[in-house]
């Protein structure tokens, strides 16, 4: 189970949230509004090699080189 980075696009709170996948729905605790997930931070390919390129996004990746 991953931890992402969201921010409230509603009250601008940023913060960390433990889900069970990618995909899962995450309200903000401040205001329950709900939450868009923030692409920050270094990203590592499954070689545990900084990735050249990478958003995060896995699903519109090319892959990793």
């Amino acid at each position: 189970m991953p931890i992402l980075q969201y921010e409230c696009p509603k009250c601008g709170k940023k913060f960390e949230e433990l889900v069970k996948n990618h995909e899962e729905a995450v309200e903000c605790p401040a205001c329950g509004a709900p939450a868009k997930r923030e692409w920050s931070g270094c990203m590592y390919s499954a070689t545990g090699k900084p990735a050249k390129n990478c958003s995060g996004n896995c699903k519109t990746c090319g892959g990793c080189h």
